[in-house]
């Protein structure tokens, strides 16, 4: 028996947002499985750091500077990674902002809020915050899609990744920028799942739930926000963004040739308790 269909060795894939957390674990998995990484970010000393560690596992990648908020910069960037690497097999579009913080003035703040995300909130949302969460976590990955999809289309294969969040799906307070940026992305999956399955490439999400990041870490630093989180986890744990990497592996390898528009839960069980309500 064989498990070759798992294999991304020799693979030529793109991460976006690979600098820090879930994509940095995303593409540091993918580099451990044998994949050359091309590794997009705004922070070049993120990059830098990544695209060590990976040198020290024994892995191939470049580090790549890019705001996916501009087109332009995408196209670049994505000609880059191709004339380095060759043509791509894998995208991830990881890239997000987080923005959680009330849409209009509220006359009561919330203190914790304030601490964690440095949010006034006393404040409403700006324009340029609200076009910023959408200009990355949406549009971006629609410029990412689009500069990549030509190459796979005319191989006959590829596979698109795209994180989103259980926000897509249960609603949160606070988050009337992200949550609807998040839920956009999904439903993309599902529309390009559908326009390019017949060109051979396959389009699925990853909806992450609570894992050990560094924003994850400065909410859980207040004890009664982190035990009020955990309590709605039915595993009754966080995880290591690892985990999301391995995932991410089996829907860029062949073992999900038969998968394609499907959003993929790992949360801890989180979902389960709230569709089930």
């Amino acid at each position: 028996m064989s498990l070759n269909d798992f294999s991304i060795e020799g693979k030529k894939a793109i991460v976006t947002g690979g600098g820090r957390g879930i994509g940095r674990a995303i593409a540091t998995v993918f580099a451990e499985a044998g994949a050359d990484v091309a590794i997009f970010s705004r922070t070049k000393t993120q990059l830098d750091e990544v695209c060590k560690e990976i040198d020290l596992l024994g892995g191939n990648s470049i580090g790549i500077t890019c705001d996916i908020s501009d087109s332009k910069q995408v196209v670049e960037a994505v000609k880059i990674a191709t004339d380095k690497l060759g043509s791509i097999d894998i995208l991830v579009n990881n890239a997000g902002q987080v923005a959680v913080g009330p849409l209009a003035p509220l006359p009561e703040p919330k203190k914790d809020y304030e601490d964690i995300f440095h949010w006034p909130q006393n404040c409403g949302m700006t324009d340029e915050v609200l076009q910023n969460i959408m200009s990355t976590n949406l549009n971006g990955s629609v410029y990412m899609c689009r500069a990549v999809a030509p190459q796979m289309i005319e191989r006959g294969n590829g596979k698109i990744i795209n994180i989103t969040s259980t926000s897509s799906n249960l609603a949160f307070a606070y988050e009337s920028a992200y949550a609807p940026s998040k839920a956009a992305l999904q439903m993309l999956t599902k529309v390009l799942a559908l326009e390019w399955s017949s060109y051979g490439l396959n389009v699925n999400a990853i909806s992450p739930g609570w894992f050990k990041t560094e924003m994850t870490n400065r909410i859980f630093k207040i004890e009664e926000m982190a035990n009020s989180k955990i309590d709605t986890i039915p595993l009754k744990r966080l995880t290591d963004a690892r985990d999301l990497g391995l995932l991410a592996v089996y829907l860029a390898s062949g073992a999900s040739d038969w998968m394609t528009g499907q959003v993929i839960a790992l949360d801890g069980g989180e979902s389960a308790i709230a569709y089930s309500n």
